[in-house]
């Protein structure tokens, strides 16, 4: 039995080696049906036409066509495994831009869904264009192009300084390379600064703060601290009025004389904060932790809570004297042990507010909501004079 080595015709690759057996129209069948063609002539290496069975010989090397003149294939003396290596070794200079890049063709059709792929996967499918030196030219921005061979030859992104990452990113766009453009976008996503509501770290902050001269009005009105770390630090006199604190950790900070008007301070910690003098109206504090805080000044400031939020905030044992809480809302809160001596609670909310063991002496409770509250161990009695209701 022979066997032969077909190709179609005015390729050198891709063969299939049959068996002949039978006519020459059973060859020609079998060709059919391998190549998903319709097979009519059968050529030799040369581009004689066979017409006769008996002029095949074993291993030959044949072509067929559908009816079409004999086309030379790129080199008809290559065998599958020679055209193979060629693929891979075969230097191709392009012109980018005015700047030639001389690489191999196997580094070139790495992404094979690439335009790159596509245009040298086989030689001249695309009629590249070349210059007078033979060079492939190619109308892009050759500093572009440049991290994108290099990405091919290594598989790895380096780009170097200068280089505009939306330019290298728009060039894999256009060249289909899509895992680089995936890649880019995550590089260019992480190397943009926070945009303005981006919460502020605490490293940032201090920063800050080391930049400012003690003497200096630091304004931080309207800023994200937004679960930040600010423990312990020294925030006196800072005007955080309409800022984002809530979820900070603000254990043990100095907050006094702050400006926290309208802040948002919910579920914050601010256990064994220095609140003297803060100003805090119409804060929302709901859910926060104020546990042994200290608002007391003994120059006789005030802390101004007035109209604040404080739903179900936990101010057990916090020193309080003459604080305002005017019409500021503690349902649920737990003011346990704190001490309110001549606070202003007119108006204020405290339904279901634990007040056991607080000293309320002097305290102004008019007009207060003391639905539910407990008011157990207290320090000193509730004189009718107070007016709760």
């Amino acid at each position: 039995m022979r066997r032969v080595t077909l190709f179609v015709n005015g390729t050198s690759y891709n063969g299939k080696v049959v068996a002949v057996y039978g006519t020459l129209a059973d060859l020609l069948s079998a060709a059919s049906t391998k190549f998903g063609i319709k097979a009519a002539n059968i050529y030799n290496g040369k581009g004689g036409l066979i017409d006769d069975i008996a002029l095949i010989r074993d291993d030959d090397v044949l072509y067929i066509s559908e009816g079409d003149s004999f086309v030379d294939p790129p080199n008809n003396l290559e065998s599958p495994h020679e055209f193979h290596s060629w693929a891979h070794t075969d230097w191709i200079t392009l012109n980018v831009g005015g700047r030639r890049f001389t690489t191999t063709r196997s580094t070139l059709v790495k992404e094979p869904e690439s335009m790159l792929a596509h245009m040298f996967r086989d030689k001249d499918v695309w009629g590249n264009k070349q210059d007078e030196q033979g060079a492939y030219l190619i109308d892009r921005s050759p500093d572009y192009f440049e991290p994108i061979l290099n990405y091919l030859r290594h598989g790895q992104l380096i780009i170097n300084d200068g280089i505009n990452l939306l330019g290298v990113l728009e060039e894999a766009r256009f060249f289909g390379i899509e895992r680089l453009a995936e890649q880019l976008e995550g590089v260019i996503k992480n190397s943009q600064p926070p945009d303005d509501h981006s919460p502020i770290s605490r490293k940032e902050f201090v920063r800050f703060l080391l930049a400012t001269p003690t003497k200096s009005e630091l304004r931080c009105q309207g800023l994200n601290f937004s679960g930040a770390d600010l423990s312990r630090l020294d925030l006196r006199y800072i005007n955080f009025k309409m800022a984002n604190l809530s979820r900070c950790n603000l254990t043990h900070a100095n907050l006094c004389g702050t400006n926290l008007e309208r802040a948002d301070l919910s579920s914050a910690n601010l256990d064994g904060a220095n609140l003297q003098g803060v100003k805090m109206l119409c804060t929302n504090a709901e859910g926060a932790s104020l546990i042994g805080c200290n608002f007391e000044d003994p120059a006789g400031l005030k802390a101004n809570l007035e109209g604040a939020n404080l739903k179900g905030v936990d101010m057990e044992g916090s020193q309080m004297t003459g604080i305002n809480l005017r019409v500021a809302t503690l349902k649920n809160a737990k003011l346990k042990n704190c001490n309110l001596r001549g606070a202003t609670l007119a108006g204020t909310d405290l339904e279901n507010c634990d007040l056991s063991g607080c000293d309320l002496q002097e305290a102004n409770l008019r007009g207060s909501n003391v639905k539910g509250a407990i008011f157990e161990e207290m320090l000193t009695p509730l004189h009718m004079s107070q007016s709760v209701r």
